[in-house]
């Protein structure tokens, strides 16, 4: 076997947006933690072949018995899909899912410390890109409950499989058995990713989660509240929201009055970009240098996979691209000859 050597600073490329170090003393997640013994090669080798990244996200809250038992239903599809919960017990029917639902919220409400808008539940959705096995997702997603929530918070959650890509719905009690509220943080989210991806892997799945600067991807994912306003208005309904509305009035400057000036945080995810390659190209380097056939494969790899990343982008640009596309559909159409008119 190779004696696998790192470019000095290496981690950075990979560095989570936090700090899973900087966490709580009652942190939410007890197991699955990555460590520093890592497989440096075998990861570099998943992230260069492209591995699917795992989907780990917080998609709502439950305040009162009315709502947890809407969330229940709704991802049970009406007790029409079976729940587990996380002594493996099935929840079949409806009829269970009412149960179990009263049952959570009178745990809830006996708690003397709740306010009006405690959270009863929190909505957690695990995904995939399409094609990967609905029945090991699932198996995937048991681990990752029984290894996040199991030994504090209750939970239930489902498979579902009418989407393009499958994905388990996770309900979680809000109390846990030891009084303490789940109220995960950034560093929570970013270590429940990691869990996610290796139970997959123990699976047999090639998941990963990496940040998005280590794929060279720079455009942020729009926030949910954002894009269902953005929806809402396009759709005639409603008005647009102040952050889009600003991010629009920026673009349009720089799509028709030519302000092309970068912007600081453009030229931050500029350097950082930089940085990021840089470290990848340096490693490549590293490893097509090496007696081991298997290293320089590696190296070549990862210099293409370097050469495949997309240009650097910023919301800011990519919308004035949209805007200078539309504008030029609609002259476009304006000079087609239309009923009535003479070439």
């Amino acid at each position: 076997m190779s004696d696998f050597r790192t470019v000095p600073g290496f981690d950075e490329a990979w560095r989570p947006p936090v700090d899973l170090r900087r966490r709580t003393p009652k942190a939410v997640l007890t197991k699955g933690t990555p460590s520093q013994a890592l497989d440096v090669r075998a990861r570099l080798a998943r992230v260069a072949g492209r591995a699917p990244e795992v989907m780990v996200k917080v998609t709502g809250r439950t305040r009162d018995a009315a709502h947890l038992r809407a969330h229940l239903e709704y991802i049970s599809r009406n007790g029409q899909l079976e729940m587990e919960d996380r002594d493996g017990n099935r929840v079949v029917d409806r009829g269970e899912v009412r149960d179990l639902a009263d049952d959570w919220a009178a745990a809830a409400l006996m708690d003397a410390r709740r306010r009006a808008n405690t959270p009863m539940s929190l909505s957690v959705v695990l995904s995939m890109p399409a094609g990967t096995d609905a029945i090991v997702l699932r198996d995937a997603a048991r681990q990752f409950a029984g290894e996040v929530f199991g030994e504090r918070f209750d939970y239930a959650f489902a498979l579902h499989t009418d989407a393009d890509h499958p994905h388990v719905h996770i309900a979680v009690r809000a109390l846990g058995d030891d009084g303490a509220r789940l109220n995960p943080k950034k560093a929570d989210l970013e270590a429940w990713r990691q869990a996610f991806a290796q139970a997959l892997r123990d699976r047999g799945i090639a998941a990963e989660a990496t940040p998005r600067r280590a794929r060279g991807v720079t455009l942020k994912a729009e926030r949910t509240p954002v894009r269902k306003l953005r929806e809402r208005r396009e759709k005639g309904v409603g008005s647009a929201s102040r952050v889009y509305a600003g991010a629009v009035r920026d673009a349009a400057n720089a799509a028709f009055l030519g302000d092309m000036t970068a912007r600081p945080w453009e030229l931050a995810t500029l350097a950082r970009q930089k940085r990021v390659r840089a470290l990848y190209l340096a490693q490549a380097r590293i490893l097509m240098t090496s007696p081991f056939a298997s290293d320089q494969a590696l190296g070549r790899a990862v210099e293409a996979f370097v050469q495949g990343m997309p240009a650097p982008d910023s919301q800011r640009l990519a919308l004035a691209r949209q805007l200078r596309a539309a504008n030029e559909q609609a002259r476009q159409r304006d000079r087609e000859p239309g009923p009535g008119r003479s070439r």
